[in-house]
């Protein structure tokens, strides 16, 4: 199975924080993390904040969460396939439309700037939604996992590389999604007591015995007092949970 570098979510308010979390997790260039760039950041610095990531060497998860009518993203797409990015997300609760238009999108723009296509992944339910809120607030029958279930097998319809879930969830997406398809987790704490405003979490061994292809992880490293050691220590624990059978 297909694994991945752990991917840490730079999620700070600033580019000089974000910079220095670049510099010091660059340094063990035999284990580099994969870069998580979202919204705050991305909003706010836009693509030279890739490109600062990207000169130090890192692969980039581009998490943006698209998620409008099927031309809005596709052209959004286009863009994103022209910044050399390897991991991008999109709303699997836009539809397989709006995801194949998407695709479509990325496909065209890294072509045309000669990139290799990024891998596209759906959003199922986030991991700060549980049953409650499923109900009440979306309106949604039935369980949280069957509503991921959903949204997987729509994703792997639609010809998407894989989904972000809670590693909780990846034995039921196994059962109806193809044997290459991905599931990328967040909600990791090493520290099981400490969920900030995640609900569904588990610890990095945990995820990957569960199957995960990669885990996403941000405060456990970012807020660490030494960002490098805490990443070395969830990374092991990751590849050793991989390997404890």
């Amino acid at each position: 199975m297909e694994r991945f570098e752990p991917i840490v979510a730079i999620d700070v308010p600033d580019k000089r924080k974000a910079v220095q979390l670049f510099d010091r997790l660059s340094n063990d260039t035999d284990h580099m993390p994969i870069i998580k760039i979202g919204m705050e950041l991305f909003y706010a610095f836009g693509p030279g904040i890739i490109k600062q990531a990207k000169e130090r060497g890192f692969k980039i998860f581009l998490d943006l969460k698209a998620h409008d009518i099927p031309n809005t993203v596709e052209r959004a797409m286009a863009q994103v396939g022209r910044l050399g990015v390897a991991f991008v997300t999109v709303h699997a609760a836009g539809g397989s439309e709006m995801m194949k238009a998407g695709l479509r999108g990325l496909k065209q723009g890294a072509a045309e700037a000669r990139n290799s296509v990024p891998k596209m992944l759906a959003i199922t339910q986030l991991t700060s939604i549980d049953e409650e809120i499923l109900h009440n607030e979306q309106k949604i029958n039935g369980t949280v996992m069957e509503s991921v279930q959903n949204y997987a097998r729509l994703a792997d319809e639609s010809g998407l590389a894989g989904v972000v879930c809670s590693a909780k969830e990846i034995s039921a997406i196994r059962e109806v999604t193809n044997p290459d398809f991905l599931c990328i987790t967040p909600g990791i704490r090493p520290d099981l007591n400490t969920h900030d405003d995640q609900k569904r979490v588990v610890t990095p061994k945990q995820a990957a015995e569960m199957g995960s292809n990669g885990i996403v992880v941000g405060r456990p490293i970012t807020q660490s007092d030494d960002p490098v050691a805490a990443y070395k220590e969830i990374r092991h624990e990751f590849f050793e949970g991989e390997n404890a059978d």
